[in-house]
This record gives C-alpha cells, structure tokens and sequence, in this order.
C-alpha cells in the first residue's frame, strides 16, 4: 500500500560499531523503529567454511573444531561434570571467576549446549573463528580502543590444521607465525599469500623424475635434509626401510613418495605433505624431501669447475681468490641478516666482533654480562649482551635460546639471534631507544614520566608478564623483575627484558639472585624462606615496582642526614587515610587520574602480601588496570613492616 512504501521510504538501517542493526527513520535519528539488540538470538549460525566449530557428531560430550568438515584439529575434550579438560576457562563451577562473564554448560537426556552471558551491560564481547582457523573471545576496551582477546584456541596457528597448506613449513609462536615454502616449491597462489592466507599451500618448480631406475644418476631425484621439526601428518611405515639407505631406496623406488624419515623406523609420505613445523623444544626429528636433481645442482660439477681454475692459474692468483672469496662470502652472509623475521639468526663470534666495532660501545652492564651496541649494514641497531658464567653445554644452549626466541609479545623484549662458540655465549636483541624505566624513574637528567605514561608502563609490563606465565607452551617465571630490566621503545612502550634468563640459568638463578646488588628489595618472602617458587615471585616484585612508578623514587627513600621513609608503608598509611593524591611524584605537572592512582596502589599492596595464595595473577592484574575488573581495599601486608625494620625501626613505629 501507499503508506507501506511511505514507511519504508522514511526509514533506514544502520550498523553501529556494536554490532547493533538499528532501523530509524531518517530525519530523526532518535526515532529507533527497531533494533537487532532488542530481539537477541542464542543461536550459532551454521555457516559453511574452511573452519567450523561445533558439538561432536559422534556423540561424545565435547565441542571440537574442524578443518575442512573432516579434520578434528581441536578438541575441549569430554565433559567431566564440572569441567572440561582442554578448556579450563569452562571449569570452576561452571563459572569464570572474577569478570563479568558466566559460563554453563548443560547436558541431559533431552539437550546438549552451553551458554555464555555477559552479566555486565558496560562490557562488549563477541566469539569469532577467523581465517587463522583459531576461534577466539574478545572484549572491548575502551581506554585502548581496540578488542582484546582473552581466550583463544589453538593457542598457536602452527596447530591449526592445514594452517600453511601443502609443502609448506610452520614456524613462530602462539603470537606470531608465519609460512614458507620448503626448498624447491613456490607458492601455488601469490595473490592468497600476500592476503594473509597461505592455506593453498606451495607447488613444485620441477617435477619428480617417475622411474628414475632408468636414468643416468646424475638425473635422478634427490633428497635434502630438513631438521628438529614435527613430522608431517599421515605418515607410513616401511617395513623395507630397516636403514637410512634402505629407506630412502624405498621412497626412490615409489613414484609417489615425496619424502622420507628414519630415527629406527621408516616413515615414508606418499601424498602432499601437511603440518610441517618448525620445533620449539629441540626436538631431534628430521624429514628428507625429494625433489627433482635440477632443485639440488650436483657439487661434484662444482668442484670440477673449481679445480679447473686452480688448475689454469697462478698459484698467487688463485690464493687471491680465494681470499676475495670468503672476504665476499662473510660480507654477502652479513648483509643478508634479516632481524625481526620470525627466525632467529646465529652468529658467528668474529661476526658480533665486526657488527659491535670489537665491543667498544657498552650500553649497560647487567648481573650477567655486558651489553653492547651493534649495527648492521642497513642500519639497523641491535644490542648484543655477552653472557658470563653460564655452564651449559651447546646443545642445551641452542635448544633453550630456540625456545625463547619464539616468545613474541609487544611488551616482551625480542631475541633476534644469538652466538654459542665454545665458551662464547651470546644473545642478540632489539634495540630500544630510550633505555630503561629506571633511567627515567631515578635520574634526575630526564624529564619526568608524564602520569598517563607510567599507568601505560604498569599495564604493558602486566600484560608481558601475563603472556610470560599464561600463554607460552611453558610457563617462564622471570625472578628478577625490577625498573632496570624494563626498557622503553620509541613511544614508550615498556618491553620486559631478560626473561629468557631464567630459563637459561635454571635453578641456579635463585642462588645468584638472592646476592645481586640492588634486587634484594624486589625479593617476595618465599626466596628467603627457601620455598618453592612460582609465578606469583613475579606478583610480588611487579608490586614493589609499581611503589618506584608511583613515586618516582626507590623505595628506601632518604630523605634527610638520618631520615628514611619505607614507601610502600607510606601507601598503605595513605590508602587507609583516603590521601593518594599526596603519594604521586612531586615533579609531574600534569594531572593525575585519581581514580587509577588509587588502582595502582590497591594493586601493589594486593600482589606484595605475605602469601602468594593472595596476589592475584598477572592476568587478573591486567583486567584491573584496564577497568574490567573491580579491585577491593588490600589488607596491610606485614611483610612490609619486615623489610621497613630493616631500613629503621622507628620509622615503621611512626607509620603504623
């Protein structure tokens, strides 16, 4: 009718940022005649995709994840009646304890499903399964304006099924992989790739020689070798194969094989390979692709031709070439170092000697060992820490820097490469531009660190701890937390540096630690008490940090020719009194949000309680700072009062 298409033609439809599908007439933009919001759905829609999650089919109580309606590359595992196993955000009850979101899951005769509620309205939430083949939960937060993820699994695309596609190998981190084709393949789909999507996988540039019984050797396929990966899937055992030799004769004689693998038994792969991946636990597997011989050029023919040379000239010209040569060959491997690209680089030590002008420009000088600068020919600036006393053998040396250098977070200092030459052990990381926070914190040759800066830091360090103890495939306790080993990038971002020490060190660090100058004040109580540590040593020295960030000064403050005041007991007396304003550094000027200094300062004193069951988590530190979460009024730690004894008596009587 008339007034139909009147009504229609007055109106129009707008999606908001929200997610809300809003109908509303057109000059009246408060005028809503319907909105998706007001009529929710508890509904996932079956859509078709590469990806899919759902209940599985076959009945058992669990949800899973599927590659390409066939593949099941994720499960959580059979419902226990209270949890389920791989999924532990779906456990305790049912619930995920202190946010705003509630789980439960529902199993009887009748039905099968699970609900998610967000129980506060302020909050956003969506649930996705992206490209990547990860399915993942976010929420908006608006100080960052950005979505942040807070469950994700697989943890790592390299676990996604068919994540890079076919003779294509996986490297990286649960942050940050990446694909390449294996040698002798090229993309099958440049465009897909430069998209971001590299699931079609690599093709051959040469194809395999069927029948190479009848050729001349020369002209046979070849195998190289790639090592410490995970193997491929749907592989098969040759009973043929009961040697190295034998194996590879199996796959040469198989005009299907294209690689082969032997560690006691033979593996032979007769389709395209999938799931190849770098490892990150020094694994010992290793896998020999077949390619055509033109992939692999015959290096006897090379020898010929340079015994050909040698032959035909000058006994001094041919030493000059050879000079020229690996003079060359040094110069061509430095300008090939490629940082920052997802794999790390090993160095030679001469290499390090020539890139840090033989270490003559120190950066800093730390408990174990020196830092120096270095650059490379295209400019970019490294800085190369030369390790002392670490006793480890090199095998277990490249396996744990291997392990750390596939740790990628914006607030975690990167690890570009490293050196490990007899005795010489040495890291290489980025360079950060303005120092580190105690640099700012402490010295008065700096401006101060603008509020708004140092409530950045605190959050950006929790959130680098939190990817530290919750997120890596192994749980790395960083037991040196302290300004000196922040360093700030370009814009300020706080990146945590030194991590990977812990690891390397082992439980030797604990013994080291306990005598470093300057870190005994960021020591929680179980590393006196010689019990057992755990991540929550971190909580306690994060804390005492966030007392320097909010003041400005070291904790132990002398103030006069015998005065000293134990700040941390400072806070405490001043939250009790509801005076924080007065706990701030006395050089800003600029203004102070009240209400996260006092969040701030809750934080500290909840992570430097007596015992670790009360510190919250770093994660849980992360939803307080960014207002997700609601923090209550500590309890006076009385490990405060311990170490205030310790710097005067009396004071300690003045501030409780």
């Amino acid at each position: 009718s008339n007034s139909t298409n009147e009504a229609f033609n007055s109106t129009i439809a707008v999606l908001l940022d929200t997610g809300n599908l809003v109908v509303r007439h057109k000059s009246n933009s408060s005028h809503v005649v319907w909105q998706s919001f007001d009529d929710m759905t508890d509904t996932w829609l079956p859509a078709p995709g590469m990806f899919t999650v759902e209940m599985d089919p076959n009945g058992s109580k669990q949800y899973i994840i599927l590659w390409n309606s066939s593949m099941v590359y994720w499960d959580t595992g059979n419902w226990t009646g209270s949890s389920f196993p791989n999924m532990p955000e779906l456990s305790r009850a049912n619930t995920y304890p202190n946010t705003p979101y509630t789980y439960q899951f529902v199993d009887n005769d009748q039905e099968t499903y699970f609900t998610y509620n967000v129980t506060d309205d302020r909050i956003l939430s969506r649930h996705v399964i992206g490209v990547s083949g990860q399915t993942q939960s976010s929420v908006w937060v608006e100080a960052a304006q950005a979505w942040v993820v807070y469950f994700s699994q697989p943890k790592a695309n390299c676990d996604v099924y068919g994540f890079c596609g076919a003779y294509s190998k996986c490297s990286g981190s649960a942050l940050s992989s990446s694909c390449s084709c294996l040698k002798g393949f090229s993309e099958r789909d440049p465009n897909s790739w430069n998209l971001g999507d590299p699931t079609a996988g690599c093709r051959r540039n040469v194809q395999l020689q069927c029948g190479s019984k009848g050729l001349e050797k020369e002209k046979q396929d070849r195998f190289y070798t790639i090592n410490s990966v995970k193997l491929p899937d749907k592989a098969y055992t040759s009973i043929e194969g009961t040697s190295n030799q034998n194996c590879q004769s199996a796959c040469l004689n198989n005009c299907s094989c294209t690689a082969y693998s032997y560690n006691g038994t033979c593996s032979l792969w007769y389709a395209e390979l999938l799931n190849l991946q770098d490892t990150i636990d020094g694994s010992l597997d290793n896998i020999h692709i077949r390619v055509a011989a033109s992939e692999l050029p015959d290096s006897r023919t090379k020898k010929r031709w340079i015994a050909g040379v040698a032959v035909g000239g000058v006994a001094t010209l041919g030493c000059a070439v050879i000079a020229l040569y690996f003079l060359l060959r040094r110069r061509r491997r430095i300008n090939s170092m490629n940082l920052g690209k997802g794999s790390l680089i090993s160095f030679k030590y001469n290499d390090l000697q020539f890139l840090t002008k033989n270490f003559s420009e120190i950066l800093g000088v730390g408990a174990f060992g020196s830092v120096f600068k270095g650059v490379l020919p295209d400019a970019t600036i490294m800085a190369v820490k030369k390790l002392e006393g670490l006793r480890q053998g090199e095998k277990q040396f490249r396996a744990e820097v291997s392990t750390i250098g596939t740790i990628q977070h914006v607030n975690l200092i990167q690890l570009l490469g490293f050196c490990s030459e007899g005795t010489k052990r040495l890291l290489v990381y980025e360079y950060m531009p303005n120092g580190s926070l105690d640099h700012h914190l402490f010295r008065s040759s700096t401006a101060p660190l603008s509020w708004s800066t140092r409530y950045q830091i605190a959050t950006g360090v929790a959130r680098g701890l939190t990817y530290l103890h919750e997120e890596c495939r192994d749980c790395i306790i960083h037991c040196d937390i302290k300004p000196e080993n922040i360093l700030l990038g370009e814009s300020l971002v706080p990146k945590v540096a030194d991590f990977g020490l812990a690891k390397l060190l082992g439980r030797d660090f604990s013994r080291v630690l306990t005598s470093m100058r300057g870190t005994i004040g960021y020591l929680a109580p179980e590393w006196i008490s010689g019990e057992a540590i755990t991540t929550k040593a971190d909580v306690f020295s994060y804390g005492m940090m966030l007392f320097e960030i909010i003041s400005g000064k070291r904790n132990n403050m002398h103030t006069g020719t015998s005065t000293y005041t134990f700040f941390p007991m400072w806070v405490v007396r001043k939250l009790v009194e509801g005076d924080v304003q007065t706990l701030i550094d006395s050089e800003l000027v600029t203004d102070v949000d009240l209400r996260e200094l006092e969040r701030v300062c809750m934080v500290a004193c909840w992570c430097v309680q007596d015992s670790e069951s009360s510190r919250p988590t770093m994660g849980e530190i992360v939803q307080i700072l960014e207002g997700l979460v609601r923090v209550e009024m500590p309890p006076v730690p009385r490990y405060l009062q311990v170490l205030a004894e310790g710097v005067k008596p009396s004071e300690v009587s003045n501030l409780s």
